[in-house]
């Protein structure tokens, strides 16, 4: 089997995450189509100098079809999709959890792959202000993907890289991990901790100020430095946390974290969270 891919639709193309990869494998050599049923979405694809395609014309021609559509609506996007693809063609969807729930519509000689971006690391050294603009990933600040490609060979991985890095782009590495691995790293990782700790801390900073009186702007610049001095002393080691600030730090987890919090990693749990995020009663096995 060739590990050329040379054509590529995207389905979806209009809305946030289509919008986005299409700016970037618009300016690639690959062979574009893009494909947008809803009518304003249509209209961000044409103001962008991309044509429309008619997915019944262009999916069979097509070594890669990527997904970029909501969660809750790929089974039924795949269930159309799937059937009009050639033999031996990549279905890439962007997140894993309908993967992980099987709700993809299978069919022998469809391969099927998920890359999600990491985004760009808190870490990063930024040198230009578009850099420092994109928060995201996927225009000018440099950022990592984690991708699970369970069917593929190293050389197809390798093809289906060089997809990914240009719809992410600047990708400084692809990870390779199993459906299942991507699923713990979202949403269990990066949604059930992390986006949670921090929706969090904006509460804990608007209750300094509703509370204590604490004028707003004192309290993000406390804040908003503490996050970089406690990340980078938590992950990197920078220097220790003081003895009286791991005496608070301890008072924090006994009133805020429960005990028994790392049962999230239970795939049981695992199950739970993507099922209600997908909308159904629970993921099929």
């Amino acid at each position: 089997m060739s590990h050329q891919l040379t054509t590529i639709t995207v389905i979806g193309a209009g809305g946030k995450m289509g919008m986005r990869i299409s700016a970037n494998l618009q300016k690639s050599q690959y062979r574009m189509f893009y494909c947008e049923n809803a009518a304003q979405a249509q209209q961000n694809v044409t103001a962008q100098g991309r044509e429309l395609a008619d997915a019944a014309s262009v999916v069979p021609l097509s070594d890669v079809v990527i997904l970029a559509v909501p969660d809750i609506v790929l089974g039924k996007v795949s269930q159309s999709m799937v059937p009009l693809m050639k033999a031996g063609a990549i279905l890439l969807t962007l997140d894993p959890a309908a993967a992980y729930a099987n709700l993809i519509a299978q069919r022998e000689g469809i391969r099927y792959a998920v890359a999600h971006p990491c985004h760009p690391s808190v870490f990063l050294q930024r040198y230009t202000k578009e850099e420092h603009d994109d928060a995201f990933g996927g225009i000018a600040a440099i950022q990592h993907v984690a991708a699970s490609f369970e069917a593929g060979s190293d050389a197809d991985k390798a093809a289906l890289s060089e997809v990914i890095r240009v719809m992410y782009g600047p990708v400084e590495e692809v990870h390779w991990v199993t459906v299942t691995q991507l699923a713990y790293l979202e949403p269990t990782l990066v949604e059930t901790v992390a986006c949670m700790v921090g929706a969090f801390m904006k509460e804990a900073l608007d209750e300094t100020v509703r509370h204590a009186g604490v004028p707003e702007a004192a309290a993000k610049a406390m804040l908003f430095g503490h996050i970089q001095i406690a990340l980078a002393v938590a992950f990197r080691a920078t220097n220790p946390f003081s003895d009286a600030c791991m005496i608070a730090m301890e008072y924090g987890r006994e009133k805020i974290i429960k005990p028994d919090w790392k049962q999230i990693f239970h795939q049981q749990e695992l199950d739970i969270v993507i099922a209600r995020m997908l909308k159904i009663d629970a993921i099929r096995r």
